[in-house]
């Protein structure tokens, strides 16, 4: 069984400085604005068990069939690897860049070209 306590209180992000209100349908885990998080969950989300305490940024952006855009963040500090969902307020142009990034990484691979090298 899947363990979950459920905090949701807004925050300034220690990355940009946004000031970030609680999230509208679920609870907030990461900035709206540059989409970070921060490492304070250690088994599950909302323990805020983590000593770690690092600075975790969006690093992959998918969608997932049940829950919607999940942004995958990991730490800076220590590496841990995390998934969260997208909330409703987040900062859709950086996601769309993102995910636009993503494609065209994996287009060039597809294509046997190096990143940012332009086929004829």
């Amino acid at each position: 069984m899947k363990k979950f306590t459920v905090i949701n209180e807004g925050f300034t992000c220690e990355k940009c400085d946004e000031v970030n209100p609680k999230a509208i349908k679920t609870c907030r885990n990461h900035c709206k604005k540059c989409l970070y998080s921060k490492h304070v969950d250690l088994k599950y989300p909302g323990d805020r068990m983590s000593l770690c305490l690092g600075m975790m940024p969006p690093v992959f952006v998918e969608l997932d069939k049940k829950k919607g855009w999940m942004i995958t963040h990991k730490c800076e500090t220590c590496g841990e690897i995390k998934r969260n969902k997208a909330a409703e307020e987040d900062n859709l142009d950086l996601l769309s860049s993102m995910i636009f990034e993503q494609n065209k990484k994996t287009y060039e691979h597809s294509r046997g070209q190096k990143a940012g090298e332009k086929h004829l």
